[in-house]
């Protein structure tokens, strides 16, 4: 009988701290929506010329306001597909890399910013109404959330469209880390040149189509060319060739055949054509 009461003593002794323990443990949040790339922010060197290309290339709808503007003045554009693409001055002395930020949708930045602040340390909380912040990724790369409306989708509509953004990578596990195992982002492809390395790793949000890239194994001192074709941003479109101008305004030129000016690359893939084969980049870039 004793024996009896010292078991069930302990027993409840167990139970009362499993309870306790059970009630103490804190949850972490569930991780909400990553629903593809909102928005891009990119340093320039010259933003005359800069606002001179796009405005060639992308020959807007009217009105343009960014078009009329003059001198430095930021750009502030606004594709068909409502994602934004910011130009503004690069400081002195210009960074290498002047891809600055790339931003992510969500369909609720609040919760997102609680579930990162359990896993990661919050860089930057932005200033305003709330509606986005800014983190930095495993390697520095400064990346934001920002809240988007019920149904947001860039890839319903067939008009140009940012499809991804690349940053350079030295540590590949430290980025799957980050993207795949906090983010839910997963591998849509990969590939390098020449097949049997692995120079390019394309890991896809988890509640859309767009892409983060990973560029990796560039040499230790890279060529401004270098940097440019790494840290780049790919919008897509149905027909590239809408978007191939050479100085003069013409139609019919391959992207290969514009001017090397001194601000972020333009990349284009076409829209809905997936991931490109093993070992060749279809893509057509301009860089710095």
């Amino acid at each position: 009988m004793r024996t009896v009461k010292v078991m069930n003593r302990i027993a409840a002794v167990v139970l009362l701290v499993f309870v306790c323990g059970s009630a103490g443990a804190k949850e972490k949040p569930a991780r909400p929506k990553i629903l593809g790339i909102a928005a891009a922010h990119f340093y320039s060197t010259d933003v005359p010329a800069a606002r001179k290309f796009y405005e060639l290339i992308l020959h807007p709808a009217e009105p343009c306001s960014w078009c009329k503007q003059t001198g430095t003045a930021p750009i502030l554009i606004t594709l068909p597909s409502g994602q934004k693409v910011t130009f503004t001055p690069a400081p002195a002395p210009a960074p290498k890399d002047l891809l600055w930020e790339v931003t992510l949708a969500t369909d609720n930045v609040k919760a997102m910013k609680e579930y990162l602040k359990a896993n990661v340390a919050i860089e930057k909380s932005v200033k305003g109404d709330g509606s986005a912040f800014t983190i930095k990724d495993s390697e520095g790369h400064r990346l934001g959330f920002v809240q988007v409306a019920a149904g947001w989708s860039p890839s319903n509509t067939g008009a140009l469209r940012l499809m991804h953004a690349g940053f350079i990578f030295n540590d590949r596990s430290g980025a799957d880390h980050f993207y795949k195992d906090i983010l839910g982002f997963h591998l849509y492809w990969q590939g390098g040149n020449p097949d049997t390395r692995i120079d390019w790793v394309m890991m896809q949000v988890p509640n859309g189509t767009d892409w983060i890239e990973y560029m990796l194994y560039l040499p230790e001192h890279p060529t401004l060319a270098q940097l440019g074709g790494a840290n780049h941003l790919a919008p897509g479109a149905t027909d590239v060739s809408d978007y191939a101008y050479d100085t003069s305004g013409e139609p019919g030129h391959h992207p290969e055949n514009c001017p090397l000016l001194p601000f972020a690359p333009l990349a284009l893939y076409r829209a809905g054509g997936g991931a490109a084969p093993a070992g060749s980049r279809r893509v057509r870039r301009r860089r710095r």
